[in-house]
This record gives structure tokens, sequence and C-alpha cells, in this order.
């Protein structure tokens, strides 16, 4: 086959793979990249989290924070909602508790466990996804009467942030600064329902008639204390006084 003419056209570039369209080519020459020169970014912003707590952060006996066989035990379940009173499949709970021993959730490469779920220390952190159907159980002790709570932190679908509330367990405490801060029908969202003896209802609902209290730490009160993470007692932020009309400033 004979090359075309000079003066005529060919639809094989020199640069195109074969087999590839008309001016498709190999490659580009890289672009030179702008820099900003001095240009004030603004900064990234919060991403909506989730759903994808229960790929990594659930572990095995997360709600099982009570040593095993204890005979004060407690159990406490509930459902966690939505706006529209739809249960959240996907959320995860966490529960700080104290006094407890401090814990680890380091894997024991013998056992397949974890080094804070011995089944004999109380360690006072729990970590409990929620079901297909909303659900979730937490088996723990019942928390000190002049305390009265245990602490509840919220990550679910749709959230820029995590959401802090509080469950009291029984009678809570007369002097609560909290729940006195609160009217009752806002008070109500934060106590357990008890259903038999040593078993407890309590659900969570993020928005709407029945949205919980939840609490908003600005850290200028440190006189009060109350649990870290791993179960330990620690300075508490505040009492969230700023929050108790909820997150979405819903009056109930």
């Amino acid at each position: 086959m004979k090359p075309p003419p000079d003066d005529q056209p060919t639809d094989r570039a020199p640069n195109r793979m074969p087999g590839h369209a008309p001016g498709h080519t190999r490659h580009r020459a890289n672009q030179p990249r702008i820099p900003a020169q001095g240009r004030e970014l603004p900064p990234t912003p919060s991403q909506t989290v989730g759903p994808f707590y229960g790929y990594a952060l659930p572990f095995p006996g997360g709600g099982q924070v009570a040593p095993v066989g204890h005979p004060g035990a407690i159990t406490l379940h509930g459902t966690v909602r939505d706006g529209a009173g739809e249960p959240v499949p996907d959320a995860l709970l966490e529960f700080w508790q104290g006094p407890g021993r401090p814990g680890s959730l380091r894997r024991d490469p013998v056992t397949g466990g974890f080094a804070g779920r011995n089944g004999v220390d109380f360690t006072g952190f729990g970590r409990v996804p929620t079901d297909a159907d909303g659900g979730w159980v937490l088996r723990t002790l019942p928390p000190p009467p002049e305390r009265g709570y245990v602490s509840v932190c919220v990550f679910a679908r749709g959230l820029t942030h995590h959401l802090f509330t509080r469950v009291y367990v029984g009678a809570p405490p007369p002097d609560d600064p909290l729940l006195a801060a609160l009217p009752e029908e806002r008070r109500r969202t934060l106590l357990a329902v008890p259903v038999e003896p040593g078993l407890y209802h309590f659900d969570i609902h993020f928005q709407g008639g029945k949205e919980t209290v939840f609490l908003v730490f600005d850290g200028t009160d440190e006189s009060d204390e109350s649990e870290s993470p791993d179960g330990s007692d620690g300075p508490e932020q505040s009492d969230g006084l700023d929050g108790l009309d909820g997150l979405h400033g819903s009056d109930g």
C-alpha cells in the first residue's frame, strides 16, 4: 500500500493508539499548576458521616459492659429514630460510665478478643451499633445514685457532628442541675422507662415532637466530674446548659 501524498490528509495521527477514534491521542503534555499565590483558601467543610460504622468500629462484646454473671447488672435497650420517626439502621452509640477500670481495645493476639473485655473487670465503656430496625441493647451496671446517668454519644448518617446526651436510670438525683433546668416534657426525653426489674427502655429521637435533649459542651465549667471514654473519671467540659433545647432548637 502506497503512503498518501504529503498534500493529502490521513486519519492516523502519529500519536494516536491504533483502534481509537480520530482525535484520541496517546498522551498529552502535563498542564502547569497555577499556585494560589497568597490567596486565602476557604477551609474544607465538615463532611456527612457514614454509613460505614459497621465495618470497623463495632467490636465483639461492645454492649456487654457488666462483668459476666454480675447479680446487679441491668439491661438498657431502645431504638434510634430520625425526625420522621423512622428507625435509623446504621447508627453507632457509645456509652461512657464511671467509675470503671481504664480498659483497652487492643486486640488480644491469643484469644482474638479485646484486652478491655476480660469478662471480669468493669470498664464503663460500651460501643453498640443499631440493628436493621434501629434497635440497640446495652448490658451494664447501674450508675452511682449520686450521678444517676450514663453518658451517650450518637453517630449516624446525615450528622456532620456526633451528638451527646444522657440516659438517667432509676430515680434521678433531686439536685441534678441539668434536669432541674428543663421543663417536664423535655426532661422525660432523658429518663429511661422501667419495663421490669433490671430492664429499661430508652429511645433516641433526632428531631420532631419527641426530640431527645442533646448537650453542647462549651468548656467553661470544669467543676463537675464526668467519665472519660475509657471509663475512668475525668473533668466534664460542662453541663451542656447551652444545649438544653436540643441542637435543632426544638421546644418539644
